[in-house]
């Protein structure tokens, strides 16, 4: 018996093994890339967007990521982005069905990688006293001619890998250039200003544009938008005829993609420029007026109202010769004032505006209303006549009052809407590229700018003379939130869904919160001090300034009591800041000691108890069950014999 109890028992290991193994097998078969992403932000969960990129892919890629890896061997937060940067590479890979291709590639210093990163033009950064280069970038082409480059993987765009990477891939796999529809009504290509009687260059937004896009021009008679179009772009539209306005409405509806740009006070606008009459020009209606197109996409926008910011207004001189005084209508705007969650945002670190207007989302709109760009809480609306003939900035703080809201500068729109002709087309009006829609057969993607101001040179760059040549400077980024936008347009649906996503890093933010409350203490200790410093060196300037000759030896006596006083006050001071920084380090360190305790002692006393319990639990049911046995294998009593 104990023999075949042991032959069942080896038999049954046996069984288990061959079982365990072909489980193995079968599993990485059936199983092979299915991932569970349990990251709290989904960090490795690739976009719907992204995914329908990948998938499209006709011809293969290949993808070239150079990573220094031994730059990087002492530098944790890079080393830590690296393997994210590689990871989700190789999740792509993974996904394309063999179409994209990626291989590992380590500059070595004077190795043929590092002169191929060089080729590539992935950027070396000089990182160390010895001056080693450290190269972390991707270079992509396609079976033809194609190339595309990140140069850097900047950890502080992180949120932003994923369009990055998305980006690169669509280019690639659609090189032709984006077709941009460019209507403007201010002089953007350059000409004659009848104003000052001179000839003016192209505006250098424009001009930069045309480097990347096949710009083509969008009369404001025309009444029809070509099919190839991917974006169109509308600068102050002003007495556009409704044929006009009719054609960008059907093209809305069939998904188009269009960057508009509106405002109260065009600066530029020289509709009523007459030669030799300024005043002509400065009292003519200067504010776009884009008919019932923007009500219909959902967008609110007063013409006759512009927008001033206590906090956001700079300082500017309007004469020569003239103190500068703070201008609430020209603002400066910082990263706070723009969406970081949006990819046309959130890199810009300063964006200047001049006589803005704002937007708002009107009520009952079927379309998502997103700000890009917003004021700070020191903002309110300002008559947009104020601007007319506006010859001293003070003027317009005279009876402001700021309403405590953020007003939306830039918005992007999305989603489902209804034409601005519910009548049917106006006089004038051609078929177009399809029949005449009522609602939105895609959604529109709309990005609305509500100054036209920002696209003047004179906002954003200046002009410098090297060499003979002259060269382009930019101090604000006003053109990259342009290009930002027509890259973004210019992509398809697929690329525009995509959105930054948290970053990889997880800050501890308990060891932070204490970091940041001694940091506090430690400042108002510092403030004690300087103020203790001022007080005595006060207190001497008039012991020395009251001194005579009778009393000379007992104000010195004085001077040297407060002198006294004030090196004891500075030793006790800097004493509570060495206790501060000293509480700081001790309660940094206490708080890993709970954790190290936590993770040694109170989790496997946990599984210890709780193995405990289960092991009783099963030790109870046996018996239990034994009992059970013996009383039903128990011979029946006999006749007569009572049941116990």
């Amino acid at each position: 018996m104990a023999f075949r109890r042991s032959t069942l028992g080896a038999g049954a290991i046996a069984v288990l093994a061959v079982l365990f193994v072909a489980l193995t097998v079968l599993s990485s078969t059936l199983l092979r890339g299915l991932r569970l992403d349990l990251t709290e932000n989904r960090l490795y969960t690739i976009a719907a967007g992204t995914q329908k990129i990948v998938a499209g892919l006709k011809e293969p890629l290949n993808f070239y990521l150079f990573l220094s890896s031994d730059a990087i061997a002492n530098l944790p937060a890079l080393r830590t982005y690296g393997t994210r940067v590689q990871e989700f590479l190789e999740e792509l890979a993974s996904r394309s069905g063999g179409k994209l291709r990626l291989t590992m590639v380590d500059p070595q210093p004077f190795s043929e990688a590092e002169d191929r990163a060089a080729e590539f033009g992935i950027r070396a950064v000089p990182i160390g006293a010895e001056g080693n280069s450290l190269y972390f970038g991707l270079a992509a082409t396609n079976s033809t001619d194609g190339r595309g480059v990140i140069d850097f993987f900047d950890p502080g765009k992180e949120a932003f890998l994923e369009y990055d990477v998305a980006k690169l891939v669509q280019q690639l796999s659609s090189p032709r250039k984006p077709v941009v529809a460019w209507l403007s009504s201010l002089p953007m290509t350059g000409g004659f200003d009848p104003s000052s009687g001179q000839s003016t260059d192209p505006w250098l937004v424009l001009g930069q544009a045309e480097q990347s896009f096949d710009i083509r021009p969008f009369e404001p008679g025309a009444t029809e938008i070509a099919a190839d179009v991917d974006v169109l772009v509308l600068v102050h539209p002003k007495a556009l005829a409704p044929a006009t306005q009719y054609a960008i409405d059907q093209y809305a509806l069939r998904g188009g993609r269009i960057l508009l740009f509106v405002d109260p006070v065009a600066e530029a606008d020289q509709s009523g420029a007459e030669p030799g009459n300024p005043l002509a020009q400065m009292g003519a209606d200067r504010a776009s007026d884009p008919g019932p197109l923007l009500a219909a996409w959902g967008v609110g926008f007063d013409r006759t109202m512009a927008i001033g910011d206590l906090e956001r207004g700079l300082t500017v001189s309007m004469r020569q010769g003239e103190a500068p005084t703070r201008h609430i209508g020209i603002l400066g705007l910082d990263g706070a004032s723009m969406a970081s969650g949006d990819v046309i945002t959130a890199t810009l670190s300063s964006l200047n505006f001049a006589s803005s207007g704002f937007l708002t989302p009107l009520k009952g709109a079927s379309s998502k209303f997103e700000p890009l760009v917003s004021t700070s809480t020191e903002a309110g609306p300002i008559p947009a006549a104020s601007f007319q003939m506006l010859m001293d900035p003070a003027t317009l703080r005279d009876g402001f009052r700021p309403t405590g809201t953020r007003y939306a500068l830039a918005a992007r729109v999305t989603g489902n809407v209804r034409t601005a002709f519910p009548g049917g087309p106006p006089a004038g009006a051609t078929a177009g590229t399809g029949p005449a829609l009522a609602a939105s057969a895609k959604p529109l993607n709309l990005i609305v700018v509500a100054d036209t101001d920002m696209l003047s040179d004179f906002l954003w760059v200046r002009q410098q003379n090297l060499f003979g040549q002259r060269v382009a400077q930019a101090w604000a980024n006003n053109g990259d939130l342009v290009w930002n936008a027509l890259d973004n347009l210019a992509g398809s649906n697929d690329l525009i869904s995509i959105r930054g996503r948290a970053t990889f890093t997880r800050p501890f933010d308990r060891v932070e919160a204490l970091r940041r409350s001694a940091e506090d203490r430690f400042r108002s200790k510092e403030e004690e001090l300087e103020q203790q410093l001022q007080a005595t060196e006060q207190k001497l300037t008039a012991l020395q300034t009251g001194r005579s000759e009778s009393a000379e030896v007992l104000l010195s006596l004085e001077q040297e009591g407060e002198l006294e006083r004030f090196q004891q006050e500075k030793l006790r001071i800097r004493k509570d800041l060495r206790d501060v920084r000293r509480q700081l380090d001790q309660d940094i360190r206490a708080l890993g000691n709970e954790l190290k305790f936590t993770n040694i002692v109170v989790v496997p006393l946990i599984f210890a108890g709780v193995a405990l319990l289960v092991s009783y639990w099963r030790r109870r049911r046996q018996a239990a069950i034994a009992m059970l046995q013996r009383d039903k294998d128990a011979p029946p009593p006999a006749a007569g014999q009572a049941t116990p």
